[in-house]
């Protein structure tokens, strides 16, 4: 029979030498989701090594590319990622099923994050992504099958991504019903859990008036560069007058970090864990994945600043 204390839950049990599983619960937000990769190597630089991962979203991505030992090559491939790059992924279509290119998506997700045949059941560690069922709005957790199926209807969010049909039901992104999945992390035998909360700071600072870097002269890949990333900025405008409504982006951008934001208090609140990594990562766009040196320095910085508590609940 176990035994339970104190508000993290922490399982101590009837013997205390019984090794203690650690899950890490890795939440959604889009680019943000790069800090994911810096609170790993984080965590792993102090020794902690997580027996379950479990992600939404971006956190679902990260955490695949993890457990598939594929987290270097994926560091690397999102450091190096242009503002060029980045652009190319969105795609505009007749279908108006989504805004990414859904064929260069497969391509880096079966490179970067997990093989086309590589299935949840042959994992070294447990792994569920968190997804939404679209037609009854049913939180789904995906713990077999195919890795980049479980991946690929995490991160489907709409608008953005078309849905992805799964054994006769159409999913979406999980961050509709389930941001930071720490409820998973438990229901799958966590004994202590981590949760990284990447939108703990952002509601209300979405519409500050960007900053525009002066145009530079790179010659021709420049002026192509510039090119494809006025385009897509064309597509989702960001409003830079007081007396205009938010563009189209800016609205769905800030729908999705309030809407994130209120589940996730929600969710902590009737099942907290037991260690909460919050990095600061407002200034960073739904949509910037080129900053991810950035995003991966703040999550590295975030566990620095957690060390104590940590330490503390780890014992």
């Amino acid at each position: 029979m176990a035994v339970y204390w104190g508000p993290s839950f922490r399982r101590i049990g009837l013997d205390k030498n019984a090794p203690v599983k650690i899950g890490l619960a890795l939440g959604s937000g889009s680019s943000r989701g790069w800090s994911h990769i810096g609170v790993i190597n984080a965590l792993i630089d102090q020794g902690i090594v997580p027996d379950i991962v479990c992600g939404t979203s971006i956190g679902a991505l990260v955490g695949a590319s993890y457990v598939s030992d594929n987290l270097k090559n994926l560091e690397q491939w999102a450091c190096a990622l242009t503002r060029f790059e980045t652009a190319r992924f969105v795609e505009i279509n007749r279908s108006l099923n989504g805004f990414v290119n859904t064929e260069k998506l497969h391509g880096f997700l079966s490179q970067y994050v997990s093989t086309d045949d590589s299935t949840i059941e042959n994992l070294a560690k447990q792994y569920a992504s968190v997804a939404t069922e679209l037609e009854t709005g049913r939180e789904i957790w995906l713990t077999e099958g195919s890795i980049l199926e479980a991946v690929w209807s995490s991160i489907s969010l709409p608008g953005l991504f078309p849905a992805i049909k799964s054994n006769n039901r159409w999913l979406v992104d999980g961050g509709l019903v389930n941001p930071v999945p720490v409820s998973v992390c438990r229901a799958l035998g966590a004994d202590i859990v981590i949760a990284v909360n990447l939108n703990g700071d952002i509601v209300g600072k979405h519409y500050q008036k960007p900053v525009h870097a002066p145009k530079q002269d790179n010659g021709f890949v420049g002026k192509i560069t510039d090119f494809v990333v006025e385009y897509t900025a064309s597509v989702f405008p960001t409003t830079e007058s007081d007396n205009q409504p938010p563009g189209l982006f800016d609205a769905i951008a800030g729908a999705v970090n309030i809407t994130q934001d209120r589940i996730t208090r929600s969710r902590m609140a009737g099942d907290p864990p037991d260690i909460l990594l919050s990095p600061k990562l407002a200034h960073i766009g739904l949509l910037e994945f080129y900053r991810a040196k950035e995003a991966i320095e703040e999550g590295r910085q975030c566990v620095q600043r957690m060390l104590p508590e940590i330490e503390h609940v780890l014992g």
